[in-house]
C-alpha cells in the first residue's frame, strides 16, 4: 500500500510517502529561495508529497539564519523556481509556514523586526547566528491582541502568496515549540486573557490562524502539523495535554482540512506520544492522517495496513537519499546523512548525495 497512488481531498499523489519538512538553511540573500533549493527539491520529487522546509510568513518570524520567507513578491518568484521544478518531475509540494516567535535571536532578524511571543521572557537555551556564532535566545516582547491579529493576517496573506508561487497547499507548523505551539503550551503561555488560561484560550490562536488560512485559500489546501508531548524549545508535557489536543483536533476536523500531520520525536530520544492518544486523534480527525517519526519501510507499511495512518512521513532518510522511494521499493541500502552539513549554506551535503547507480 505504501507505493500505491492515493488521493487526499482533491490532491492526487503517486504514493503514500511524504517527505517531511526539514530546515536546511540554504536561502541566503533576503531569505529568498534559489536555484540550489530548486535542485534539491526536484531530486526528491518521487515522494508522493513534499512538505517544504519551514518558511516564515513575517519578518518577525525569521528567527534562524538563512531560513526562507514567504511575504514578498521576491520570495514568490524564488519559490516558483521550486514548485515548477517539482511539478516538472510529476511531484506535489506544499509549503510549511512557521513563525519562530520567541525562538529567535535579533541578529537573525531584519533590522525592523522584533522578537515576539505569547508572554515576555526568554526561551531557554541558545541558537546559532551567522554574525555572532552561538548566542542565548533574545528576550521576547509579549504580543498584544493587535500583534496577534496581525500575525493571523500574516499567515493568511502568506498562504495566498503560496498559491501564487505554485504550491499545492500549505502546512501550518504548530509543533516544535514555535509560535503556534507557544500559544498551545501552558509551560510557555502564561496569559490570563482570551488567548490563555485554559484549553479553549490556549487553542484559540491555532484555530484563528487555521481558519484565516482556510478562508484565504480553501480548507482543502491546508494541513497542520502537531507534536503533543513535545519538549522542544521549552515546551514539554502538561496535565491537560491529551484533553487539549483532542479538543483542538475536533475543531480542526470540522474545517475539512487537507490533512493532520502528527509528529512523534521519540526516535530522537524524547518522550513518545502515547499510542492511545495517537489512536484517539486518528479517530477524531475526519480527514487524511499523516504519521511521522522514526519510520522505515516495514513500520510505515504496517501503520497504513492497520489503519493508523493514510500516509507516512520520512525526514532524514529523504535528506540523504534523493531517490528514497526507489530505494525503499527495491530494498536497497540507504545513504547515511552527514550531520555536519545539515545547516551549511552550500551544495555539500545537500544536492550531492548519490542516487542508485550514481
Amino acid at each position: 500500500m505504501l507505493f500505491e497512488p492515493v488521493r487526499i481531498r482533491s490532491l492526487p499523489l503517486s504514493n503514500r510517502i511524504v517527505m517531511a519538512p526539514m530546515t536546511r538553511s540554504r536561502a541566503v540573500e533576503g531569505h529568498t529561495p534559489n536555484a540550489l533549493m530548486a535542485e534539491y527539491y526536484a531530486q526528491r520529487a518521487s515522494a508522493g508529497l513534499i512538505v517544504s522546509e519551514a518558511a516564515s510568513p513575517s519578518p518577525k518570524g525569521l528567527g534562524y539564519p538563512r531560513i526562507p520567507g514567504l511575504f514578498t513578491m521576491e520570495h514568490v518568484r524564488g519559490w516558483r523556481l521550486i514548485t515548477d521544478a517539482v511539478h516538472a518531475r510529476g511531484g506535489k509540494i506544499v509549503i510549511q509556514l512557521m513563525h519562530t516567535g520567541r525562538v529567535a535571536h535579533v541578529a537573525n532578524l531584519p533590522a525592523e523586526a522584533e522578537v515576539l511571543g505569547p508572554v515576555a521572557g526568554v526561551c531557554p537555551g541558545e541558537m546559532y547566528t551567522d554574525a555572532l556564532g552561538p548566542q542565548p535566545f533574545s528576550p521576547a516582547r509579549a504580543m498584544s491582541e493587535r500583534d496577534i491579529a496581525q500575525a493571523v493576517d500574516e499567515f493568511a496573506q502568506s498562504a495566498g502568496l503560496a498559491i501564487e508561487a505554485g504550491f499545492d497547499g500549505v502546512e501550518l507548523h504548530a509543533a516544535n515549540g514555535y509560535l503556534i505551539e507557544q500559544f498551545l503550551n501552558p509551560n510557555v503561555n502564561q496569559r490570563t486573557d482570551g488567548y490563555g488560561g485554559g484549553i479553549e484560550g490556549r487553542n484559540r490562536f491555532a484555530l484563528e490562524v487555521t481558519r484565516a488560512v482556510a478562508g484565504a485559500i480553501g480548507a482543502d489546501k491546508v494541513g497542520i502539523r502537531l507534536s503533543p508531548h513535545g519538549v522542544f524549545n521549552g515546551t514539554g508535557a502538561f496535565a491537560e495535554v491529551d484533553a487539549q489536543y483532542l479538543a483542538l483536533c475536533e475543531e480542526l476536523s470540522a474545517l475539512g482540512l487537507l490533512y493532520l500531520h502528527l509528529l512523534d520525536h521519540s526516535a530522537m530520544g524524547t518522550p513518545p506520544v502515547p499510542e492511545a492518544l495517537k489512536r484517539q486523534l486518528r479517530e477524531r480527525f475526519d480527514g487524511p492522517f499523516i504519521l511521522a517519526g522514526g519510520f522505515d519501510r516495514t513500520t510505515a507499511e504496517t501503520a497504513i495496513a492497520e489503519g493508523r495512518a493514510d500516509l507516512v512521513a520520512f525526514g532524514r532518510p529523504f535528506l540523504a537519499n534523493p531517490d528514497l522511494v526507489e530505494r525503499m521499493r527495491a530494498g536497497a541500502e540507504l545513504n547515511a546523512p552527514d550531520v555536519s552539513t545539515f545547516y551549511t549554506p552550500d551544495a555539500k551535503g545537500y544536492t550531492d548525495y548519490p542516487a542508485l547507480g550514481g
